[in-house]
């Protein structure tokens, strides 16, 4: 997997760095085909005082790519309801592609039709 993580207006610490790779290895222990991640943090100069800190993720999967982005006022709490929202949307495309496997036609059809032993009940 190749990571790019990248600060506008925010130096990129190697604490930040650290952490993002860390809480970003909960991501892939449940989804193992990520392809690229890109990070960007951002601290921006909103009127809102508790909005300023912002993370990103752009996460390019096989077949699909995943945008997250969330506002904090701390940027470590960013980066957790970041990771959190990702690992949530990870799940649901993980079950999304496992989930659709359905049985042969000739394997239900015990359970289509009624049995030939039991009668039709009687009005």
């Amino acid at each position: 997997m190749n990571l790019k993580i990248s600060g506008h207006h925010l130096e990129v610490t190697p604490a930040l760095r650290e952490y993002v790779t860390t809480k970003l290895d909960r991501v892939l222990r449940h989804f193992d085909q990520v392809i690229e991640a890109a990070v960007l943090l951002t601290v921006d100069n909103h009127r809102e005082k508790d909005k300023r800190q912002k993370a990103e993720i752009n996460l390019h999967l096989k077949g699909k790519d995943i945008f997250v982005e969330t506002c904090d006022e701390d940027m470590y709490a960013a980066i957790d309801l970041l990771i959190d929202k990702l690992d949530r949307q990870v799940l649901r495309y993980k079950d999304k592609l496992q989930g659709y496997a359905h049985h042969a036609i000739k394997h239900q059809g015990d359970t289509l039709s009624p049995s030939i032993n039991e009668q039709p009940a009687a009005l």
